[in-house]
C-alpha cells in the first residue's frame, strides 16, 4: 500500500520476545525503585486540534494522534519524554513524535498536558503496523478482532493484554508474520451527492467494508461508492484458445503502478441527475430508471469536448462536464479509467473469459456462465425494448448480478463503459501504465451491453466509439487516484 508523505511508519522493533521483556523489566524496575507505581490509568480528552492528557503519578504511556506543532514537540522534549529511537531501538529523550508514535512520560504528581496539532488527512493505523513489535497508538479508538495482532497496555502499574485500543494511548503491539490485517480504513471511497446539482460541495468519506447486508439502495441513488484497487501486474488480452476471442486481443503483460479507486457500480441515472441536473437516458420507466445505469451519454458529456479532449497529453476536463463538476465539488481527481485499468479491475486476478473464474459455454447463443455475471442479449426478454420497458428487458438495475472478487458489479454487460484511451493496437511486449494512442478518432469502450452476445462481454473484449456518440447501450463508471 502506498503511504502519503505525511504518514510515518509506526516505530517497529525487530527482535524477539526477550527484547520486549528487557524493556518492560527496565521500566518496572524504575517504577518499583522510585516507589511511584500508580493504580490509575492515563485519561485523554480530545477537542478539535488539541489533546489533553491527564497524567497520573508514575509512568504514563501515550501516543501522538495529531501532527504536532513545533511548540508541542518542544514541550514534550523539555518534559523529558522518552521515545523509541528508530535506528538504535533505545529510549531517548525526544519530542519529535510522528503520528501514532508512542512515548513514556514520568510524573512525580498528577498533572495535565495539552498538545496541539493537525489531524492527518488520512492515516490507516493497521496498514502502518509492521511484522514484529510496534511501539505505537491509534488515532481513533480501535477494537482488535484478529488473532494475529496482540496488544499490551500499561495500566499504571503493569502491562496487561487488551483488545481495545484507545486514541492517544500508547501500546506495545505484536503483529505476526503472515497475519491478515483488518481491511484498510480507506478500502471504499464514498461521495454523498444528496445535496444535488446546485450544491457547492459534496462530502467525501471512507469505509473499511460494505455495510452489513451489502450495499443499500442509497449507494445506487444518492451516494457514489468506489473500491480501492491495488497496483499490480496482469496479462491483458485473451489466449488463442478462448471461446469468442477476436484477433485484436493480443496478450501482453501490463503493470499498473499505482493503487486507484474504481466504481463499485456503473453510474446510475439518479446519480447523473444529482450531478448534472438532467435525465438523458433512453430507459425511463418511472419505477426503475433511477437505479438503472445512465446511458446515451457521450465521452464529451462526461469529460468535455474541448478541454476534456486532451487525453493522454493531459487529464483536464471541462468545468461543466460530469467529471468537471464532480472534481470541483469534492477536490478529488475523478476520471474515466484507462482501458488497462478497466480490464485489470474487471479481471480481479482472474485469467478466464469472465471475472467469475469461468469461461463461456457459448459465444453467440445463450451462455449459462454469462447469465450469472451480467445482463446481455440472451437474458434480456425483448430484442428491441421500448423506453418504458421494465428491467426484464434492456438495462437492469445496477448490482443485480454476481460481483467480481473485488466487489465490482456489472463489468460484463448491462452497458458498455467509456474508457480514456484512443483505440490502439496491442503490443506484444510488456508495458507499464499504458494510455493508448496519442490521438485518433475513436475512444475505447469496454464490457459489452444488454444488446450483445456473451463474446462481446468478455473481460478481454473491447469496442470503439467516437467521443460525440450517444447510445442506449453505452454508459460509464468512474475511477480516482488514491491520494
Amino acid at each position: 500500500m502506498m503511504i502519503p508523505k505525511h504518514q510515518a511508519p509506526s516505530r517497529r522493533v525487530h527482535g524477539n520476545f526477550t527484547f520486549f521483556l528487557h524493556r518492560v523489566g527496565f521500566l518496572l524496575i524504575m517504577v518499583l525503585a522510585l516507589g511511584y507505581a500508580s493504580a490509575q490509568a492515563l485519561q485523554v480528552t480530545h477537542f478539535e486540534n488539541a489533546n489533553t492528557y491527564h497524567l497520573t503519578l508514575g509512568w504514563n504511556l501515550l501516543s501522538a494522534n495529531l501532527e504536532l506543532d513545533a511548540a508541542s514537540k518542544a514541550r514534550l522534549r523539555d518534559r523529558g519524554t522518552l521515545a523509541l529511537h528508530e535506528s538504535s531501538h533505545a529510549y531517548t529523550v525526544s519530542g519529535d513524535l510522528a503520528v501514532s508514535q508512542a512515548c513514556w512520560i514520568f510524573c512525580e504528581e498528577e498533572e495535565t498536558l495539552t498538545l496541539y496539532g493537525d489531524h492527518p488527512e488520512y492515516f490507516d493505523f493497521f496498514a502502518n503496523l509492521q511484522p514484529g513489535w510496534n511501539f505505537t497508538g491509534p488515532l481513533t479508538d480501535k477494537v482488535l478482532s484478529d488473532d494475529g495482532i496482540i496488544a499490551w497496555k500499561w495500566d499504571g502499574k503493569r502491562f496487561c493484554q487488551t483488545d481495545t485500543l484507545l486514541a492517544g494511548h500508547g501500546y506495545w503491539i505484536y503483529l505476526l508474520d503472515g497475519c491478515t490485517r483488518p481491511p484498510a480504513e480507506d478500502t471504499y471511497l464514498v461521495v454523498d451527492l444528496s445535496a444535488g446539482a446546485y450544491a457547492d460541495s459534496y462530502s467525501v468519506s471512507y469505509l473499511s467494508a460494505p455495510p452489513d447486508g451489502g450495499w443499500p439502495d442509497e449507494y445506487k441513488y444518492t451516494k457514489l461508492v468506489l473500491r480501492k484497487i491495488p497496483a499490480g501486474t496482469f496479462t491483458m488480452g485473451s489466449p488463442g484458445g478462448e471461446l469468442g476471442r477476436w484477433d485484436n486481443e493480443t496478450q501482453h503483460e501490463v503493470t499498473i503502478t499505482k493503487d486507484f479507486y474504481a466504481g463499485v457500480f456503473e453510474i446510475t441515472q439518479k446519480q447523473w441527475s444529482l450531478v448534472m441536473g438532467n435525465w438523458p437516458s433512453y430507459f425511463k420507466h418511472i419505477y426503475y430508471c433511477a437505479s438503472r445505469p445512465v446511458e446515451r451519454v457521450s465521452y464529451n458529456d462526461i469529460r468535455g469536448s474541448d478541454a476534456g479532449a486532451g487525453w493522454p497529453a493531459n487529464n483536464a476536463v471541462a468545468d461543466d462536464s460530469f467529471q468537471g463538476r464532480l472534481r470541483a465539488k469534492t477536490g478529488l481527481d475523478f476520471d474515466l479509467p484507462t482501458s488497462a485499468q478497466w480490464e485489470y479491475a474487471c479481471r480481479a486476478d482472474t485469467i478466464t473469459a469472465l471475472n467469475s473464474g469461468l469461461n463461456l459455454t457459448a459465444a453467440e447463443e445463450a451462455c449459462r456462465n454469462m447469465n450469472i455475471v451480467g445482463r446481455y442479449y440472451w437474458n434480456s426478454e425483448l430484442e428491441q425494448p421500448d423506453w418504458d420497458a421494465k428491467t426484464s428487458s434492456g438495462t437492469n438495475r445496477v448490482g443485480s448480478y454476481k460481483p467480481n472478487l473485488w466487489g465490482l458489479y456489472d463489468m460484463h454487460g448491462n452497458v458498455y463503459e467509456w474508457c480514456l484511451d484512443w483505440v490502439y493496437k496491442y503490443p506484444t511486449e510488456a508495458v507499464t501504465d499504458p494510455t493508448g494512442n496519442v490521438d485518433g478518432e475513436s475512444r475505447v469502450v469496454r464490457g459489452g451491453s444488454w444488446e450483445n452476445y456473451a463474446r462481446e462481454c468478455r473481460s478481454a473484449y473491447y469496442n470503439i466509439a467516437k467521443p460525440s456518440e450517444r447510445y442506449r447501450f453505452l454508459g460509464f463508471r468512474i475511477v480516482a487516484p488514491v491520494q
